[in-house]
């Protein structure tokens, strides 16, 4: 999870460079009531939430929820787009943009240096605290959880400014498919998933996981 991590890491802070990004900077995303900028912003902060909680002293965590629990307490996940949760998250990206696109890519890329260092350092079973949230989760678990941000953003982002999606390499897509489906599933149930996937006639009109 550790090098899948990095590697989406790696290609976000490309796009983040990309002059396609600067040059819509002011402009509206795909995304509803996100600016270019504000998701740029976004994206970029998945690093800096990495960073946050390595080299953490081990009596800060405490026992890790699993997954499931952690997205099911989530507020952002279900809420809707003028829930706090949500305008917190919008103002967060506007925030981390401010000083423009050509700033935000080499700060991120900095980050990117450090992680890169010390993620290999980290034990295995590390657990690390989550002070946004209250709760702890496994490094692993939470890696995965900014690996889904950076592949879903990074192709926001795409799309916002007209240039093609990243290509990210089967071993960060396969456990951003599968947890999705797994998040999907427990929202959803288990046969209205089987059924979009495989029956488009009796197909509900969505089974998005957030």
């Amino acid at each position: 999870m550790r090098e899948s991590y990095l590697v989406a890491a790696r290609s976000a802070v490309d796009l983040l460079g990309d002059p396609a990004v600067a040059a819509a900077w002011d402009k509206p995303s795909a995304l509803t009531e996100f600016s270019v900028a504000g998701l740029a912003g976004h994206l970029a902060h998945q690093l800096v939430r990495v960073d946050a909680v390595l080299g953490q002293r081990p009596e800060e965590a405490q026992e890790p929820v699993s997954l499931l629990e952690h997205y099911s307490m989530s507020p952002w996940v279900q809420a809707g787009l003028d829930h706090e949760s949500n305008i917190g998250i919008r103002r967060g990206g506007e925030a981390a943009a401010a000083e423009g696109p050509v700033a935000l890519a080499a700060r991120t890329g900095t980050l990117l240096e450090r992680q890169r260092a010390a993620l290999p350092t980290e034990p295995a079973d590390s657990v690390v605290s989550l002070p946004w949230s209250g709760w702890s989760l496994l490094l692993d678990d939470f890696l995965l959880t900014r690996l889904i941000e950076l592949v879903v953003h990074s192709d926001d982002l795409a799309a916002s400014v007209g240039v093609e999606t990243p290509e990210l390499p089967s071993e960060v897509v396969d456990p951003v498919v599968d947890m999705l489906a797994r998040l999907a599933v427990h929202r959803h149930g288990a046969t209205a998933v089987i059924r979009t996937l495989s029956r488009a006639e009796r197909a509900p009109a969505t089974i998005s996981a957030f």
